[in-house]
């Protein structure tokens, strides 16, 4: 049994979550991968013109999009370049991972198309008129403040809506994307047939049909009740007009969508029988991957957006932070915070003070003393989704902080810092602020232990520093894009509770075995010692007195 995963996003030698590239992962039934492949859009799709995958409009503040029928592309050169690694007709089950928000309108008779494809011509003949619009808005656009305001008025206020949906209104989900495109464009609402998630997107079509979104990535919309895991009447009325028929069903993230298109039988030998599972959002699948099920835990993704998410049982949603279902525990939730700048902004630094090398950056970082003699930098490339700051950097020097209480100390700003020094002001000061929000949002504190992955994971000098501010021990998995490994154990996992007639546990595919497979984590950095202790203290200090001045930066300049 071969169970074959194809991820929508997935990053480049830095960053493995992000919106980059796409990827196939094969899983044999030992859960080992057998085989993979990437298709980079900017280098090996070079005619659409995208720079790290995207397109920023200079006329729209914030508006950052991606042409919907490069990702059809990119599917069918995927599909070319993994063609002598395997033999697909041994495929029994797809599934896939898609960045979540982004989101692709199908203008009205789209179905029809998808549903009569000819295996004789490509898919993006095919496809490249089947769209009211060739803009897909992605997770990086932050145009959408005034559409998030508006919901959440209409609902009774950002809690109310965060405690209806999992989520108050954020820029990058995808109800006030829809919203903003009904108020600006009414004409391309009109026109659309069916909205889709990226993953539903590529979901529909490996079969041939308009897919479901999924209970999970559906929860990053914005319109999902996170408690009844179907659309909210409320949220439905207050973003745009008839969204309901738009949208389609949803499903839980263990189901089917159908069996594979016709289309893909014939033009590329897959079996007739193989299942597609329904695909979701790259952050659950980063948590099926990783294994994530003791509470304890957390897992930190150090991707082109940073990520920091747990498990939990109680969906308990806040003014920060996210709740999701969990995809692998229909019972359970995931809990997520969020940060735009992760990767890409540590590149920007590396450039700009380590003479663009990872090598030099990291001496930098080890050479350079803990606490970094109490400055404390803010580094925004983009406009941050947490805390809701717009682009921009700031530096601050903590005074006397070697002998003063987090009562008393006081910062003063400086324009610049050394080049060492803002090496470690970058990496510290995003641990720092993870920390914090985490621990604000009732997430385990200190945590039993850490998971790192994404591109960045592979950095010991990165791990080091997390385990110092965090007080836990870090572990890492063999292969650091885990949503690509984890929507591939999802599709076993589907194509599992399919052959049983019903839920199975996850677990039971690896309990026992898991260090035997592609899926077990490694020790990367052990629990502090003793003196790690002490110096967990005084992080502990420096980390308040980050949120202290973070707060006073939204309370003056803040986007929300």
């Amino acid at each position: 049994m071969i169970i074959v995963q194809f991820i929508t996003i997935v990053g480049s030698n830095f960053a493995i979550l992000c919106y980059r590239s796409v990827k196939a992962t094969v899983l044999s039934n030992e859960l080992i991968i057998v085989a993979s492949e990437t298709v980079n859009f900017d280098s090996e799709l070079p005619h659409y013109k995208t720079e790290g995958g995207v397109y920023r409009d200079p006329t729209d503040d914030g508006r950052i999009y991606s042409p919907t029928i490069m990702w059809v592309e990119a599917l069918e050169l995927l599909l070319e370049k993994l063609k002598p690694k395997i033999n697909f007709s041994k495929v029994v089950a797809v599934s896939g991972s898609g960045q979540q928000h982004g989101s692709v309108y199908w203008k009205k008779g789209s179905q029809a198309v998808l549903s009569s494809l000819d295996p004789g011509k490509s898919l993006v003949s095919q496809l490249k008129d089947a769209f009211s619009t060739m803009d897909s808005p992605i997770w990086m656009d932050s145009s959408t403040t005034k559409q998030c305001r508006e919901v959440e008025n209409a609902v009774g206020g950002a809690l109310e809506l965060s405690k209806l949906t999992g989520s108050r209104a954020y820029e990058r989900f995808t109800g006030p994307q829809i919203r903003k495109i009904y108020q600006t464009a009414p004409h391309i609402y009109e026109n659309t047939e069916r909205i889709s998630l990226v993953s539903s997107f590529m979901a529909s079509i490996l079969v041939g049909c308009y897919a479901s979104i999924d209970e999970t990535d559906g929860a990053g919309m914005n319109l999902m009740d996170i408690n009844k895991r179907t659309w909210s009447k409320a949220v439905l009325e207050a973003t745009a007009p008839d969204l309901e028929q738009k949208l389609g069903n949803l499903a839980p993230a263990c189901a089917a969508a159908g069996r594979i298109s016709s289309y893909f039988v014939e033009r590329h030998q897959f079996d007739k029988n193989c299942f597609v599972i329904q695909w979701s959002g790259d952050n659950p699948n980063s948590l099926a991957g990783l294994t994530l099920n003791t509470p304890g835990d957390l897992a930190i993704s150090l991707g082109t957006s940073d990520t920091v998410f747990g498990i939990t049982a109680e969906a308990k949603p806040s003014l920060e932070g996210h709740v999701f279902p969990n995809p692998v525990e229909p019972d359970g939730y995931m809990v997520m915070l969020c940060y735009k700048n992760g990767s890409l902004t540590r590149e920007d630094v590396r450039n700009q003070c380590a003479e663009k090398s990872w090598d030099i950056f990291n001496n930098y970082l080890e050479k350079t003393p803990p606490l970094n003699g109490g400055r404390l930098g803010f580094y925004y490339k983009d406009h941050e989704i947490l805390p809701p700051l717009p682009v921009g950097f700031h530096r601050y020097i903590v005074e006397n902080f070697s002998d003063a209480s987090s009562d008393n100390l006081k910062e003063c700003e400086v324009q610049e810092f050394d080049p060492e020094s803002e090496v470690r002001a970058i990496v510290e000061g995003q641990m720092l602020s993870m920390r914090g929000h985490a621990e604000r949002f009732g997430m385990p504190n200190p945590p039993k232990r850490i998971i790192a992955t994404g591109g960045a994971s592979s950095n010991e000098s990165i791990l080091k520093l997390i385990a110092q501010i965090f007080g836990c021990p870090v572990f890492t998995v063999e292969r650091p894009d885990s949503a690509s490994l984890g929507a591939a154990l999802r599709a076993a996992h589907g194509w599992l509770c399919k052959e049983e007639g019903g839920f199975v546990p996850i677990s039971r595919m690896y309990t026992g075995n898991l260090e035997k497979t592609s899926l077990g984590a490694k020790l990367a950095v052990p629990a502090p010692g003793d003196e790690g202790r002490e110096l967990l203290k005084k992080y502990t200090v420096l980390m308040k007195k980050r949120m202290e001045i973070e707060r006073r930066l939204v309370e003056k300049i803040g986007r929300a």
